[in-house]
């Protein structure tokens, strides 16, 4: 199903489509796609897939040992990357807040509200993400139904 949209006037004079990003908005958007995944697979999912000792002392404390760690790296990565592929970003900011959700909690829980507020910070713009990639989603849902 398509559906025309008709353009819009903004207040500073440009033509947008009225439900859509304006292309300055979609860029600043997809730079914050990819400063995001750098980060998730660099600094935050490497350490865990290597098993550097920082990590395994924090997954040590945490008490479910190093498959948890190797896991969470692995869903980090697989985010990061998913994060840059425009048909999966809005899928992929919303499965990182879960993992960022699953963060905070550790974090409270487990290191006494240390860094606690890490995870939130970074939940913010992947929220950002996937609310204005939401159109990329339900495409993704419904070429996922047409399949099955």
């Amino acid at each position: 199903m398509t559906t025309d949209i008709a353009p819009v006037t903004t207040a500073s004079g440009t033509t947008a489509r009225k439900g859509r990003l304006s292309r300055r908005a979609d860029i600043t958007v997809r730079v914050l796609q990819i400063l995001l995944a750098l980060f998730f697979a660099i600094p935050s999912a490497s350490p865990k897939l290597v098993g550097h000792w920082s990590a395994a002392e924090a997954f040590d404390r945490i008490g479910w040992g190093d498959w948890l760690m190797y896991t969470v790296g692995s869903l980090e990565l697989a985010g990061a990357v998913a994060l840059v592929i425009p048909l999966l970003a809005g899928v992929s900011a919303t499965a990182l807040i879960g993992l960022m959700t699953g963060a905070f909690v550790t974090q409270l829980t487990v290191f006494d509200g240390q860094n606690a507020l890490t995870p939130v910070l970074f939940a913010v713009p992947l929220a950002v993400i996937a609310w204005t990639r939401r159109d990329r989603t339900t495409e993704l849902l419904a070429w996922i139904r047409r399949r099955v």
